[in-house]
């Protein structure tokens, strides 16, 4: 097909849609991405970091850019709580891309030459200890640029559990993750206190007030208020206050989807479930999912999302085998599946015979910690400890799988996921050693 004949399609198509009442902008049906648009885009607090990186994806192909942008960094992409300077200084940083006048005018409007001059020192600094081919390879490493979550831990783990600490730590140790422990808490269950971070790097404090608290002075007791532990820790962090009563192991975000179990609806019971939803949708800048909890509190008596299922990705979650629930949470969890189009990962799970420990949370492999490109899995000494490895590595083949016996922690009523706090964030107070 000749370009006249494109010409007259396209000259067709106009005529015909604006007979009916579509308007065509003739002079951007072609055009390319607008740099400075685009750019104020990927700064909008009000979206997730997943469209974010769709953003960024389009910008890096700008006449600016050049398709310069790495791969890899655009796939590891957070804003968090930055502004534009830091957003460009760090593209140019870790894409090793010269801050030139006409990139930074279009978008700060000024020129920048200290970043200039930044750039020179750093690449005369590399060219004077390596040779010319490993100072491509460092320049080009933008993974080493992006900021890394920090796992933190209750210091009383480390107290209370210090074997069980140990070989946690070895794992995180062995792969490189950042972790610290956090001072001034009141029990080691500090996912459920801690703020929640949002895919955009927002950070919401909900209410941390139970109902399976209440009743025993010891929990009670054991109630810890986050923003005494931030501050102990000097934890600067901006946090969206919020009257909404809910645990951190209730929630669970993959992108721009939220699931969260109905403990929620009973738990604030003076909220009318439709505002409560759309409120939570606001705030976490997700699709609220419900799925069914336990109705017995012996069963579970958290009715934590984090107990029962895992995302994969926002259209695949893995769960406790449904086969092996109540009725009423299989029929619940098929009738979530159908609504929201998703997979479901059958995963095993069993209750143990323990009168010892009756809150015992063993046999429960979903809650497993997730951080960066790696899943540490608890196991229990089963059969099922292998099937379950392979479950797992199949859902997430790019992914390195480490198993731990966490099970001293776990007859206690919880497991790694509810023992670990997983954030971006800045701390003066990292502590990487026991």
């Amino acid at each position: 097909m000749n370009i006249e004949s494109i010409i007259g399609i396209t000259a067709s198509i106009i005529t015909i849609a604006t007979a009916i009442g579509i308007k065509f902008d003739v002079l951007n049906l072609f055009s390319k991405p607008n740099a400075k648009e685009l750019f104020g885009q990927l700064l909008n607090k009000d979206i997730t970091d997943a469209k974010r990186r769709k953003i960024l994806k389009k910008l890096n192909k700008s006449s600016l850019f050049n398709n310069r942008i790495k791969d890899d960094y655009i796939m590891n992409f957070a804003l968090r709580n930055r502004g534009k300077e830091k957003v460009l200084f760090e593209i140019f940083n870790c894409n090793n891309i010269e801050p030139n006048d006409d990139i930074c005018k279009e978008f700060l409007n000024a020129s920048m030459p200290s970043w200039k001059k930044a750039y020179q020192e750093k690449k005369r600094n590399i060219m004077s200890t390596s040779n010319q081919r490993n100072t491509v390879s460092t320049l080009s490493k933008s993974t080493d640029c992006v900021e890394k979550p920090t796992v933190y831990m209750s210091e009383l783990l480390k107290i209370k559990y210090p074997e069980t600490c140990g070989r946690l730590i070895q794992i995180l140790e062995k792969h490189n993750i950042s972790f610290s422990f956090l001072k001034g808490t009141k029990d080691i269950w500090c996912r459920d206190y801690m703020p929640i971070q949002t895919a955009s790097g927002r950070f919401v404090q909900f209410k941390y007030d139970p109902s399976y608290l209440k009743g025993n002075k010891e929990w009670e007791d054991s109630r810890t208020d986050a923003q005494d532990v931030l501050k102990a820790n000097n934890i600067d962090i901006e946090v969206i206050p919020s009257e909404i009563n809910l645990d951190g192991g209730n929630v669970l975000i993959c992108d721009d989807r939220a699931i969260i179990s109905d403990r929620i609806f009973s738990e604030n019971p003076n909220m009318n479930q439709e505002r409560l939803l759309d409120e939570l949708g606001k705030l976490l800048e997700c699709e609220i999912i419900i799925i069914p909890s336990h109705r017995s509190i012996y069963d579970d008596f958290t009715g934590h999302a984090d107990g029962m299922v895992r995302f994969v990705n926002r259209n695949i979650i893995l769960g406790n085998k449904l086969a092996d629930e109540y009725q009423y949470i299989q029929k619940g969890m098929q009738k979530v599946i159908e609504q929201y189009n998703l997979k479901y990962i059958d995963i095993p799970f069993f209750i143990p015979q323990d009168k010892k420990h009756p809150d015992s949370a063993i046999g429960v492999y979903v809650n497993f910690l997730e951080v960066e490109n790696l899943i540490v899995l608890p196991v229990f000494g089963r059969d099922e400890d292998k099937e379950v490895f392979n479950i797992i590595k199949d859902a997430f083949p790019d992914r390195d799988i480490e198993t731990i016996n966490y099970n001293d922690v776990t007859q206690e009523g919880g497991l790694i996921n509810c023992t670990t706090w997983v954030a971006n964030v800045s701390s003066t107070n990292h502590n990487n050693a026991l």
